[in-house]
């Protein structure tokens, strides 16, 4: 093991590691809820294409349940 490490130490170091990783980003997003606004950014970006590429693209953004 790395640095005369032994397995067990590793293990619980690297699920602590993860726990602590998954806890975190779980946080971000119940605190600064980065996704509530997304289809305000996908209809502003799409103002710069002609209309039908905007209904292409709203099209298959909606087949794929990621807009409204």
């Amino acid at each position: 093991m790395p640095a005369g490490v032994t397995w067990g130490q590793y293990v619980c170091f690297s699920i602590a590691s993860l726990l602590t990783m998954l806890a975190g980003s779980q946080v971000v997003h119940q605190h600064y809820k980065p996704l509530v606004d997304l289809n305000k950014y996908i209809n502003k970006e799409l103002e710069g294409y002609p209309e039908n590429v905007q209904q292409k693209i709203r099209q298959e953004l909606k087949e794929e349940g990621l807009l409204k």
